[in-house]
């Protein structure tokens, strides 16, 4: 297939449909990098630090950098951000004086920083603005990698994948949860059912979940695998539980907390026992995964299962609209696409 016939295939694949299968018969043509350079979209998270203390080899007693990163190094930052979360306003300016020591140069654009960098850490903490940070980038034609939540809305989640193949550029997002410990131990293809928690503090600018809770949706979906037909939710002000019934009969369950310690976890159950997971392993298992991508361009997450985790999320807030009925992820990925 030329170039020119593909751009046409590509474009009425976008258009005819999204659904559950968005990659579906589409090879996976990844665009080589040219370079090392990472740029990074938003400063308004701790991500964007820890991230480049990493790559720029300045974590407390490292010589150099870890092999594993293969001398990726972050070299200029766009530090905006969301504009009207005070959590995350009030740490740019910090953020910001602490990557400048670490060698990187602030950019005033976000087209001045595409100019300057091969590959892209999207960090922005607000999810609501990454559909339009992302275009930017996917039109440049570089790498990206979209820090969580990927999208603020499940429309806008969609809609980057979208994008992402109308410009052939695979996006990976990802929470660092998907690489907590003692996933290693697991065959997941003997799971048969799973419990998972972590933190679900609100946003009022967000979906419920999408803020800070999608970090055990995550870790239920690394176990579970996609596949998950409805949701119901129970709802207090300090804890939400999740009950989600997969295609196969399995059943997962996620539990969000608002009140006591903040802790990450869960229970795999198999056909082997019990196993169970944790603590949190930190950043760096993720990172090392980005820079795979970046050398690569094969994602580590495909992006029906990162959909198929932001219409769960989605079913849960309509569940909870609804007092606590049952939700199809169909249902509300129909409405999604209408948007």
């Amino acid at each position: 297939m030329d170039s020119y016939n593909r751009r046409l295939f590509i474009k009425a694949a976008v258009v005819s449909g999204v659904g559950l299968h968005l990659m579906d018969g589409l090879p996976a043509l990844a665009r080589q990098s040219d370079g090392k350079r990472v740029g990074i979209i938003g400063l308004d998270t701790s991500h964007s630090v820890a991230f480049t203390k990493a790559l720029n080899a300045v974590a407390p007693g490292a010589a150099a950098p870890d092999p594993v990163y293969d001398g990726y190094k972050v070299v200029a930052a766009y530090p905006h951000g969301s504009k009207d979360i005070e959590s995350s306003v009030k740490r740019i300016p910090g953020y910001t004086e602490e990557v400048k020591k670490l060698g990187v140069e602030i950019t005033g654009s976000i087209k001045e920083l595409l100019s300057k960098v091969d590959v892209v850490l999207l960090e922005t903490n607000d999810g609501r603005l990454h559909l339009e940070q992302a275009l930017e980038v996917l039109k440049a034609g570089k790498r990206m990698f979209i820090d969580k939540p990927v999208a603020g809305t499940l429309s806008d989640a969609i809609a980057i994948y979208e994008a992402a193949k109308k410009y052939n550029i695979p996006v990976f997002s990802a929470s660092s949860l998907r690489y907590i410990k003692g996933l290693e131990n697991i065959d997941k293809a003997k799971v048969v059912g799973a419990d998972t928690f972590s933190p679900a503090v609100l946003e009022k600018t967000h979906p419920d979940f999408f803020w800070y809770g999608i970090h055990g949706v995550e870790t239920l979906y690394t176990v579970m695998g996609t596949g998950c037909k409805s949701v119901t939710r129970v709802n207090t002000p300090d804890t939400d539980i999740v009950v989600g019934i997969w295609g196969d009969g399995r059943t997962g369950t996620f539990r969000g907390t608002r009140t006591g310690k903040h802790d990450y976890g869960g229970t795999v159950f198999t056909k082997d026992g019990n196993k169970v997971l944790g603590p949190y392993a930190g950043y760096e298992p993720l990172l090392a995964d980005i820079i795979k991508y970046f050398k690569t361009g094969q994602v580590p997450v495909t992006p029906e299962e990162t959909i198929e985790i932001f219409a769960f999320m989605e079913a849960a807030d309509e569940s909870k609209r609804q007092g606590g009925k049952t939700v199809t992820l169909e249902s509300v990925m129909a409405k999604a696409k209408k948007k």
